[in-house]
């Protein structure tokens, strides 16, 4: 609880800071959810050939997962806010557009009769006696979407829209359960303020002849419908709503206004030697550069090369053996130098983008166990290994699982046959190690967590795994324009080796500092910046 508290007052401008984002991303969606999906409802209520069809393709959305969903919108709208307020919206539609249908045709047929009779016309129906009588119904579906989009949102870091899901992700990432709660427990209480909120416009949206219970709760709701009271009240409504739409309006204006400003776009990768690399570079470029520096960290690895190509993404770290075989679909020939000469040309042909001198470390894949277990079995090597496989269960991450220079290549290589193989998410397999749910996990060899476990790691006794030496990846075009860029981005050649890399990634797996404050302190150290 101590440490929970530590991180909350020292992190407390970050977490308000992703709140502020959280809270901004959710109010978009929920907005242009109701401005969707209410005329939405309205519609396949009047008109009952098309309601089967509406509802079918927003029931087949819900059933897509939602990372799944969002991430096959980022090759269509890109990386950033606009691919996460889009799923939720898609997401929140369901409650709103079904709610609003059902308030509508389940108003009694008299009513409307009888409206009919004394001359209104549809338009004046629809507004003066179904929508007003309808709206509880109607705003009891805002209120699922609106706290289910809080919920949803925190996927939002997943393409580098930020929110409270980054401080979720990287706890996850580096098994820091203080991060993890530091970005769940201001979601659930958001969600909880959403809701409260949603509960006390319900109330008063329930129109008076509808409420039959004469309780004092129930006179005092009469009360707040007081013509005089509901004047009032629909003022602040209005001017609170028209100041929530202009404030987000003007930061969106002035953010595009100031982007506008020779903005440097630097990304990272979802784990922590990323993150800290990512921060790194971000803090070079804004201690020699005048530029606006954006930070899109904490992307997936596809996510983010696919935003390298695209150009929305200006600056970040890869590595040689991941571009060779998961991007060129190459196999490794040759020495390191040779496999980063290769890189270097290829990508600068294929895909306009440059790379940098390389950082010094080579964070190349690797097996690891528990030392015990190891040491039952005399397992020191692959090919040790390979002799006792059947007998042990394999939880890679899910990326090593499917590369074709992770599980498949290696197994056949060693002649590999585990007794199970149960992927998970990178940091949770250092848990299911530890735990003796499995026997075996995958690592890079720069893990801070493989020192944090005390993890006996593997000799690859048939050099099967390429070299993955880091390097800086850059847009030609961002070059072009700013030459500078390449000797500032090069201040950290040769800087970091693998020992030195094992270090800045401990301090953030088991001492619990930041990434962004591990990025400075070693750029300070170096003399770097100051």
């Amino acid at each position: 609880m101590d440490n929970f508290i530590n991180y909350l007052v020292s992190e407390k401008a970050k977490i308000l800071g992703l709140l502020a984002q959280h809270v901004e991303l959710t109010v978009v969606a929920i907005i242009l959810a109701i401005l969707i999906g209410v005329p939405l409802g309205i519609l396949i209520s009047h008109f009952k050939s098309v309601r089967k069809y509406v509802l079918g393709v927003i029931n087949v959305v819900q059933a897509v997962p939602s990372m799944a969903f969002l991430g096959l919108l980022v090759p269509v709208l890109g990386i950033g806010s606009t691919p996460a307020i889009f799923m939720v919206i898609l997401y929140s539609l369901l409650p709103i557009v079904k709610n609003t249908c059902t308030g509508i045709t389940g108003i009694d047929k008299g009513i409307i009769e009888s409206a009919t009779g004394i001359g209104l016309t549809p338009r004046q129906i629809l507004f003066k006696i179904q929508l007003p009588l309808a709206l509880p119904v109607i705003m009891a579906g805002v209120r699922i979407s609106a706290v289910s989009a809080v919920g949803l949102m925190t996927l939002s870091a997943f393409v580098g829209a930020g929110g409270l899901g980054y401080l979720v992700f990287s706890g996850v990432q580096t098994v820091n359960n203080t991060m993890i709660l530091a970005g769940a427990i201001p979601a659930c209480i958001l969600a909880l303020c959403v809701d409260f909120i949603f509960s006390k416009v319900e109330i008063l949206a329930t129109p008076v002849g509808i409420t039959q219970n004469k309780s004092k709760k129930a006179r005092k709701e009469k009360e707040y419908r007081d013509p005089k009271y509901k004047a009032r009240r629909n003022k602040v409504i209005g001017v609170t709503t028209a100041l929530v739409v202009l404030f987000i309006g003007c930061g969106r204006y002035f953010s595009s206004s100031f982007a506008e400003k020779e903005t440097i776009v630097v990304g990272s990768k979802d784990y922590t030697e990323q993150l800290i690399l990512g921060n790194m570079y971000a803090d070079l470029l804004e201690e020699y550069t005048d530029y606006d520096v954006e930070r899109k960290l904490n992307l997936g690895t596809t996510v983010l090369w696919n935003s390298m190509v695209e150009k929305e993404v200006d600056v970040c770290v890869d590595y040689t053996g991941t571009i060779l075989v998961n991007i060129m679909k190459e196999q490794p020939n040759g020495t390191s130098d040779d496999v980063y000469n290769h890189v270097k040309e290829s990508i600068s042909k294929n895909y306009d983008l440059q790379l940098l001198d390389p950082l010094g470390f080579n964070n190349t894949y690797t097996l690891a166990m528990e030392q015990d277990v190891a040491k039952k079995y005399n397992i020191n090597t692959y090919s040790d290994l390979a002799k006792y496989s059947d007998e042990f269960v394999l939880s890679p991450t899910l990326a090593f699982e499917n590369r074709d220079d992770g599980l498949p290549g290696l197994k056949d290589c060693y002649n590999m046959n585990f007794k199970d193989v149960k992927s998970m998410d990178g940091s949770l397999r250092y848990q299911a190690l530890t735990s003796g749910k499995a026997q075996v996990i995958d690592a890079f060899s720069t893990d801070g967590l493989l020192e944090k476990f005390h993890l006996k790691v593997l000799e690859d006794d048939k050099n099967y795994f390429p070299p993955y030496y880091a390097a800086p990846v850059v847009n030609k075009d961002i070059l072009e324009k700013y030459p500078e860029l390449e000797e500032i981005l090069n201040k950290l050649s040769g800087q970091i080796d693998e020992e030195t890399m094992i270090k800045l990634n401990y301090k953030v797996d088991e001492l619990g500092q930041s990434p962004e404050k591990v990025a400075h302190d070693f750029l300070v150290e170096k003399n770097l910046i100051k």
